[in-house]
């Protein structure tokens, strides 16, 4: 029989764990002045064509400006349990992009990962804090829920459910 208090303390502590990964990625990024996709995209294999169009000189620094302001957003939603829905949606995007990326099929990074990676796992985490409304454990979405304003207005409501 499950215990609600240790599937939630469960749930927190997972939310802090992505929370950890996408701040950690953002700290090499945001304050790193030569930070580019570029390098990571350039060796890509299964899906080189795809991602080739994100080098190019024009829209790799608008891309590399999202990736890097991207994990600091999505870390900072999770630690502060705020907009959970929106940020994990946004995070599952991008560790399937990267899942794409680092594929060379039929193995993810290297020999040792068929098919799946971590960042399938780290899909199915931030899967798993939609479903459970992680937000509301020890978070500012259960606050926010339960404002008026934020209950009359749906995506609002949404985003905070």
């Amino acid at each position: 029989m499950t215990d609600k208090t240790s599937v939630r303390s469960l749930l927190l502590l997972l939310r802090l764990a992505m929370a950890w990964v996408f701040l950690y990625a953002a700290s090499h990024q945001v304050f790193a002045a030569d930070f580019s996709v570029t390098g990571f995209l350039d060796h890509t294999k299964t899906f080189h064509g795809l991602f080739a169009h994100f080098t190019g000189p024009v829209i790799a620094p608008v891309i590399s400006f999202c990736v890097a302001y991207g994990h600091l957003l999505i870390g900072l939603s999770l630690l502060a349990g705020l907009l959970v829905r929106v940020s994990s949606m946004f995070g599952i995007g991008l560790m399937i992009l990267y899942w794409m990326a680092h594929m060379d099929f039929p193995y993810v990074s290297n020999p040792n990962n068929f098919l799946l990676d971590e960042h399938i796992v780290y899909a199915l985490v931030l899967g798993l804090m939609i479903a459970a409304h992680a937000g509301h454990i020890v978070g500012l979405d259960g606050w926010f829920a339960r404002r008026a304003s934020v209950k009359e207005h749906p995506l609002l409501h949404w985003a905070t459910a």
